[in-house]
């Protein structure tokens, strides 16, 4: 029969006890940083983007040759130097600018 009581688990010291938490803590908010890193990408890859018309007329032989868009319209350059703007809902056209 053995009577000798356990041995104490010996201690750390207290500079390695700190380090031991600031690991602890240090993975805890890398993990918690990369779930909202994941949950920001989903929310934001699932957000309805801005809505176009199906298609858009150019007057007479124009070609397209640049796109752009802003709020509550978007633009089309065209190949013989024009800016055309539409409106984003109705597709109707707002402006015409001849770039010199």
């Amino acid at each position: 029969m053995d009577t000798s009581p356990e041995a104490p688990e010996p201690q750390l010291p207290p500079s390695l006890r700190l380090l031991k938490r600031l690991v602890v803590a240090l993975t805890v908010v890398m993990i918690a940083g990369f779930l909202v890193l994941i949950a920001a990408l989903v929310m934001r890859l699932n957000a309805v983007g801005p809505s176009l018309p199906d298609s858009v007329t150019l007057p007479g032989d124009a070609r397209a040759a640049a796109f752009t868009q802003g709020s509550d319209w978007f633009a089309v350059v065209t190949t013989d130097d024009r800016i055309l703007i539409y409106d984003r809902l109705t597709g109707r056209l707002r402006q015409s600018l001849t770039i010199e």
